[in-house]
C-alpha cells in the first residue's frame, strides 16, 4: 500500500535510507542526524509528494517536489529528490510502484517534466530510471542529470 509521508515516519526513512546506501556512501547523508534533517527537508519541500510504500511497515519512500525551479529547464518541474526501498524489499516491484505514484503526482500538477539527479556511479538506479523513460541529459561533479518528458 502506497500513502503519504508522515512525520511519525521519520525513523523508518532514516533505517530504510541508511541500509540502502550502504556502498552507495559517496552519494549519500552518512549521519543519521544529517538523514534525519533530510527526512524534514523533503517533508517540507512538497508534503503531498512525499510517498511511502507500506508492508508491514514503511520500506520504500520517494519524495518527488512539484514546486523545484529548474535552472535547467527554466521553469517549475516535478523534482525527484528521492526514491529509496530497503534493500530486502528490492527488485519486488516496490520502486516501480512508488515511481508510477510520483510519475501520475506530476501529471496530476500539470507538470511538463520530471528531473532527477544520481550519482554517476549508480548504475542500478541509471538503469531503472532508463525503464520509464528519462533521459541523461549531462554531469555535472559526480551528479548525473536526468530528465522525463510527461
Amino acid at each position: 500500500m502506497i500513502r503519504k509521508v508522515t512525520v511519525e515516519d521519520e525513523k523508518a526513512f532514516v533505517e530504510v535510507y541508511m541500509s540502502a546506501y550502504k556502498g552507495l556512501e559517496d552519494y549519500a547523508y552518512t549521519s543519521k542526524r544529517d538523514v534525519k534533517w533530510y527526512f524534514r527537508w523533503l517533508l517540507k519541500r512538497d508534503e503531498e509528494g512525499f510517498f511511502t510504500f507500506v508492508a508491514e511497515k514503511p520500506v520504500g519512500f520517494i519524495a518527488c517536489d512539484c514546486n523545484w525551479f529548474s535552472v535547467f529547464e527554466g521553469e517549475e518541474v516535478a523534482e525527484i529528490h528521492e526514491i529509496v526501498v530497503h534493500p530486502e524489499w528490492q527488485n519486488k516491484g516496490i520502486g516501480t510502484a512508488l515511481m508510477q505514484k510520483a510519475l501520475n503526482y506530476a501529471r496530476e500538477r500539470g507538470k511538463k517534466v520530471v528531473e532527477l539527479w544520481v550519482g554517476v556511479g549508480n548504475s542500478k538506479a541509471i538503469r531503472f530510471y532508463k525503464k520509464f523513460g528519462f533521459e541523461e541529459r549531462g554531469v555535472v561533479g559526480r551528479w548525473l542529470r536526468m530528465t522525463l518528458e510527461l
